[in-house]
């Protein structure tokens, strides 16, 4: 039985859930962006509400002012307006699903509001959900920003703020909706919280997975030019020619080598690949020995098949160096994984209803 169907809440619910698949949708186009290397393509934030080009005249205009951007004078400097056209529309269209998602969230507000679907106990949620959008608006240009200066390439620690902010406003939108299917009770007749200390674990050390991920996916400078860590030792399961080459630990600090070293990051970016796999299988061997419900089952299984589907995507983006195709497809794992891991989270922390 589709545990939405009952709820009094069902129309709050899929417009929560439409807002999850928008923020996915938002991901993987950002994903597609970057990858495209399309992201500086539109150097001002007040084209966020803009129409298109759809003249010779407005494309002219907007060509210039990329060629005003050090990305245009330092990289592209050979690049003609038919060639501007592609990367220009894949970042009109990234902004343009965030806009589109800020209306869908502010006009469904609106609906519920007036038809008084809307309880006390929804405001604190309601109220930091919209402060969570808009940062989310406030750190993408904040991201593109560092990338219009001097140096034509958006900074990694900022390229992985953005995409853990997006992941955040995701986790929460799920959240919320899940709340709203599965109300709480206040009889524990399960043993899931067994399994709550190594998931919660779990759950850290994939979060700090996919902040590396994003690491990796950005411009690290390295040896006098900008790098893309996933564009380096493109063979696996070793580094080039061995298990942990010097490269790995060639800058004077730790620090220096786990956040500023391309290298460095693709290495830890790789072992914390191993331990949320270890991690996972930890789980799923504890989960046999104790009493579970079928939402917690399921999670369980989610999580198990979302892992094994991300570790493959992971190693053949790799070892193909980071193709369109797969690379949007690794995106994608992650964002399913991170909410797999959510709610396995909620379903081994909720108090499930007892079936008569």
């Amino acid at each position: 039985m589709n545990p939405i169907s009952n709820s009094p809440n069902k129309q709050i619910i899929y417009w929560l859930l439409s807002g999850c698949l928008l923020i996915y949708i938002m991901v993987l186009v950002g994903g597609l962006t970057r990858l495209t290397h399309s992201g500086l393509s539109i150097t001002d934030w007040s084209f966020m509400g803009s129409v298109p080009p759809l003249n010779e005249q407005m494309w002219q205009e907007r060509f210039m002012k990329y060629q005003q951007s050090p990305e245009f004078e330092k990289i592209n400097n050979t690049m003609t307006l038919v060639e501007f056209k592609p990367i220009f529309l894949w970042e009109y269209i990234h902004r343009m699903i965030g806009r589109t998602m800020m209306y869908v969230f502010a006009l469904g507000f609106i609906y519920f509001l007036w038809k008084k679907k809307i309880y006390k106990t929804m405001w604190p949620s309601f109220v930091l959900l919209f402060f969570m959008g808009a940062m989310q608006a406030v750190i993408g240009w904040w991201m593109v920003y560092s990338g219009l200066q001097q140096q034509p390439a958006v900074s990694h620690y900022r390229l992985a703020t953005h995409l853990l902010s997006a992941f955040t406003l995701a986790a929460f939108t799920f959240w919320f909706a899940l709340k709203l299917i599965y109300p709480k009770e206040e009889v524990e007749v399960w043993d899931g919280k067994k399994l709550g200390g190594i998931s919660i674990l779990f759950f850290m050390v994939l979060i700090l997975q996919i902040i590396y991920g994003a690491f990796t996916a950005g411009f690290v400078e390295g040896n006098n030019a900008t790098i893309r860590p996933g564009h380096i030792f493109n063979n696996w399961p070793k580094m080039g020619e061995g298990w942990m080459p010097e490269q790995v630990y060639m800058k004077d600090s730790f620090f220096q080598n786990a956040f500023e070293n391309p290298s460095g990051i693709q290495f830890i970016h790789r072992m914390l690949a191993l331990l949320v796999v270890c991690l996972v299988c930890f789980i799923w061997y504890r989960s046999t020995k104790l009493k579970l419900n079928k939402q917690q089952d399921l999670a369980i299984t989610l999580v198990v098949y979302a892992v094994t589907i991300q570790f493959i995507l992971g190693v053949l983006t790799l070892i193909y160096q980071v193709p369109l195709i797969m690379g949007a497809l690794h995106q994608t794992g992650a964002f399913f994984l991170f909410l797999s891991s959510l709610y396995l989270l909620f379903q081994l922390f909720n108090k499930p209803k007892i079936s008569s």
